[in-house]
């Protein structure tokens, strides 16, 4: 006769934190979102893709929406209220993000830009003849 093996499992403490950060990363073909504490620990994360939206329409304006409206239920949930918002990236999602955070009801508290831009970057290709 074979043994019973008991799992347990621990319980999830979710813990409340009132205020944290959005990262909101914006490829041409993406639309990446996490949500961190003050100090940079992962609470949730979303994207397009993970939305279920796939190919072309994951680089559409909606979608970067419904991305964005997943991450801030998770961290509402935390009890989040108030976020600093960093954006990276030129695609449809940097529009969006401060849209979604005023429909939510969320305070933003601070709006960076973090997209990088070259200072001067890699050699341009030959010129064609």
């Amino acid at each position: 006769m074979a043994k019973q093996i008991k799992k347990t499992q621990k319980k999830k403490v979710i813990r409340v934190v009132p205020s944290g950060r959005l990262y909101v990363s914006a490829t041409f073909n993406n639309t990446l979102v996490s949500i961190t504490d003050e100090q940079g620990a992962v609470l949730c994360w979303s994207s397009t893709g993970e939305a279920g939206f796939s190919g072309s329409r994951k680089s559409t304006p909606y979608a970067a929406t419904v991305a964005l409206e997943n991450a801030i239920n998770k961290a509402k949930n935390y009890g989040m209220n108030k976020m600093d918002v960093f954006i990276k990236g030129p695609g449809p999602g940097r529009d969006v993000a401060l849209r979604v955070l005023r429909a939510q009801g969320i305070r933003v508290s601070m709006i960076a830009d973090l997209t990088p831009v070259p200072h001067n970057g890699t050699r341009p290709r030959k010129a064609r003849h």
